[in-house]
This record gives structure tokens, C-alpha cells and sequence, in this order.
């Protein structure tokens, strides 16, 4: 993980410039327990942190679990008209 600290409260995403897709609810170590709607609260790796920086999260969801990835998916499709 990037040394610049995260805080709890700081917005996460999937790259910059995109939409959040969850909100990170605690620090450790080695990850970071972030909740993800459609889904909850989910750890994500520290290794899949790309990005700390202006109150935001940036990962790498590729390195993320399957059924992760689908949340975040779906997550922004509830966010788009007509989805």
C-alpha cells in the first residue's frame, strides 16, 4: 500500500477520474476493510492499493475476488439512468 495514509471515510475506486464504488471503514496493516454496496463491508488486500491520494483510494479490482468485482460492478450499473 502506498505510504500516504488512508483514513477511514476516504472514498475508494476502481481507477482515477471514475466513480466511487465504496467507502473505507478500517485500516490495518496488510488491508483495508472497505463497504462496497450490494454487498457490505469487504477486505481488500493492501497489495491491490494503486493509489492514496486527496481523501481517495485507488485499486487495482482486477486483483480483487470475482464476486468483489461483480459488487463493484453492479454497484455502478444501480448508479446509471435506466439500469
Amino acid at each position: 500500500m502506498p505510504h500516504t495514509a488512508v483514513s477511514i471515510g476516504d472514498q475508494v475506486f476502481a481507477h482515477d477520474g471514475g466513480e466511487a464504488f465504496g467507502a473505507v471503514r478500517g485500516v490495518h496493516a496488510h488491508a483495508l476493510l472497505v463497504y462496497v454496496e450490494g454487498i457490505g463491508d469487504v477486505t481488500v488486500p493492501a497489495a491491490a492499493v494503486t493509489a492514496v491520494h486527496a481523501d481517495k483510494v485507488v485499486v487495482n479490482v482486477k486483483q480483487l475476488p470475482d464476486d468483489i468485482q461483480r459488487a463493484i460492478n453492479k454497484a455502478h450499473n444501480r448508479e446509471e439512468p435506466g439500469a
